[in-house]
């Protein structure tokens, strides 16, 4: 009885899939706006084929690869490369869709756009289009295609690492408005803890990682770079955080305080050691496996034995590794700060700005259309909070998701760049200066919040 109540409930989602936006809003969606439900399922698709780019560096997926007709021509070392040439295919065609839908969708003003079912709807037919061209990109030929998209994905992933600062500084913003209003309405002590205890402790993280890249990312007499990168991040994040307290800024800028600098703090620390662990030479960027070895090593030796040299990375190209330690702090990054994208309302000024919302006046009441009043053997809806206007740009959501698919697709193959013949897959020093650059973009970026009130006091920065 109860496999055949299962396959029921599966039954009854083929029509939502098949359907537009209004059917698929009746069962298969919670009580939530129209404008939320179509970004989480888009953001569900997106890390859906994340997955499966995961999934195709998984140990013993080389072999089915390899099985592809024409998918391991002119390749020396297929086992190796092979799973690299398969996320590029998969993030490739996420890309292909989100871009597509990003023009297609420009200037959509409400829900009554005929171009609106689209975006929230016909979902079988959005996976089919997904599956064909992924299936499809896989048959293209090499030729100069992974190279080229080494390069444009280069770019996107820079694009979408500022992107995420944007929605970084928002729940800095959001997070300290919270713990602020409560402070006010009673309880203070207590709240003002809580507001301190975390900034201090993002503060101290990022005091270790600071004291970490000097111990190993750095060499008396070599690793200049990183010894450089490492410092000027340190006094800027320092200048930074002293700039968002200062009487004039607060003045200017009451939202402004260490919290959200913290967390750009302990952001940039992490953009900073996400490039150095793509520099090429191995002596300047242990593995974490040698750097555990290292702590692990006893640091006192007694007299009558013989020391023995811990072990050195040896100078030299990098061995491929498709996940490390920051590849997946990357990857955890990316997935909390698109679910953030996703649910949070545009009514939220960062938010606004971000994704070029031109409505916040018609947002609906959380208790409305909540399906309460709903009788018996009726369809539940999900309201339409759009007719009005949009609540945010479907096409720069779209061109955000493209950026991500690009960021994916550099994140988990560690930003390798294939050589001329794509014999080799090598970290290169582009790859480090645009992972750094972005750190220093970001910094930028922030403090041009702190301090445009004061630069521009006519206009409206609220």
């Amino acid at each position: 009885m109860g496999a055949v109540l299962g396959v029921c409930s599966v039954a009854s989602w083929i029509p939502c899939l098949c359907s537009g936006a209004s059917c698929l809003l009746c069962r298969c969606c919670p009580n939530s706006k129209n404008s939320t439900v179509t970004r989480l399922i888009y953001a569900f698709l997106l890390l859906l084929s994340t997955l499966v780019a995961c999934i195709m560096l998984a140990p013993g997926m080389e072999v089915q690869l390899k099985k592809v007709p024409g998918f391991c021509d002119k390749l020396v070392h297929c086992e190796e490369l092979v799973g690299y040439r398969a996320v590029y295919r998969v993030s490739f065609a996420m890309a292909v869709f989100f871009f597509l839908f990003s023009l297609i969708m420009i200037k959509v003003k409400s829900s009554k756009d005929p171009r609106a079912p689209v975006h929230n709807g016909f979902w079988f037919f959005k996976i089919a289009a997904i599956v064909g061209i992924m299936v499809g990109a896989f048959y293209i030929p090499e030729g100069p295609f992974t190279t080229a998209l080494f390069a444009i994905g280069t770019c996107g992933a820079f694009c979408f690492i500022l992107i995420q600062l944007v929605l970084l500084v928002d729940f800095a913003h959001s997070w300290n408005e919270s713990w602020v209003e409560r402070m006010e309405e009673g309880n203070s002590k207590c709240w003002y803890a809580a507001l301190l205890t975390c900034t201090g402790l993002f503060y101290t993280l990022s005091f270790i990682a600071v004291v970490l890249f000097y111990v190993f990312y750095t060499k008396p007499d070599a690793c200049t770079e990183n010894k450089f990168f490492i410092s000027f991040n340190m006094l800027v994040c320092i200048a930074v955080s002293i700039t968002s307290v200062l009487p004039k800024v607060q003045e200017h800028q009451p939202r402004s305080g260490l919290l959200q600098s913290s967390i750009i703090t302990l952001y940039t620390m992490y953009l900073t050691w996400s490039a150095m662990s793509n520099e090429p030479e191995r002596i300047c960027n242990p593995s974490l496996l040698n750097i555990i070895s290292q702590i692990a090593a006893p640091t006192s030796i007694p007299a009558n034995v013989t020391a023995i040299e811990p072990v050195v990375p040896t100078p030299g190209p990098q061995k491929l590794q498709w996940w490390d330690a920051q590849s997946i702090v990357g990857l955890t990054v990316f997935v909390l700060c698109l679910l953030y994208s996703s649910i949070r309302s545009s009514n939220n000024s960062q938010v606004s700005k971000l994704t070029l919302s031109t409505s916040d006046s018609v947002m609906l009441d959380d208790t409305t259309g909540t399906g309460s009043d709903v009788e018996d053997g009726e369809i539940r809806r999900v309201p339409d909070n759009e007719k009005d206007g949009v609540q945010y740009s479907y096409a720069f959501f779209h061109f955000m998701l493209f950026l991500a698919s690009l960021y994916i697709m550099m994140t988990l193959t560690n930003w390798y760049s294939p050589d001329a013949e794509f014999k080799t897959l090598t970290s290169k020093w582009p790859a480090v200066w645009v992972k750094i650059s972005s750190s220093w973009v970001c910094l930028l970026l922030y403090l041009w919040t702190l301090v445009a009130p004061l630069v521009l006091p006519n206009r409206d920065f609220n």
